[in-house]
């Protein structure tokens, strides 16, 4: 921590948030990834930049709440659908974040068995759509 506040930088926001993205793409495959962000910003003394290392273990820790949030609406549904987990034949991901192994082992825990890898989760709404 510089102590140097970002927060009013636009560019320096959006540069974070890719590097964010790809962070999170890449940590659903491997357990580590290092982050480069140089020239972030500059103040009287040179240019700042942004050089850490992220571990799956890391990310999980940042989102495991929000992960764990969808489980109870997850149960709801299936309750008011009047069915139970075991009824469901087939649970297909939607969109990037299912990727993540913590994403991967919540729904695991829930239907108490894998999620089909059949569909791309990138197209799994454009096909239920045709």
């Amino acid at each position: 921590d510089s102590g140097i506040d970002l927060s009013q930088d636009r560019m320096a926001i959006q540069r974070i948030r890719e590097a964010a993205e790809k962070a999170k793409i890449e940590l659903s495959s491997t357990a580590q990834t290092d982050i480069s962000l140089p020239y972030i910003t500059a103040d009287a003394s040179g240019p700042k930049h942004i050089n850490t290392k992220m571990s799956r273990a890391q990310l999980e820790g940042l989102v495991g709440k929000l992960v764990e949030r969808t489980v109870e609406p997850c149960k709801k549904a299936i309750a008011d659908a009047g069915i139970k987990a075991s009824d469901v034949q087939d649970v297909i991901m939607v969109g990037g974040m299912s990727r993540m192994p913590k994403v991967l082992e919540t729904v695991k825990g829930i239907f108490k068995r894998d999620p089909s890898k059949g569909v791309n989760p990138d197209e799994a709404v454009a096909i239920g759509a045709s």
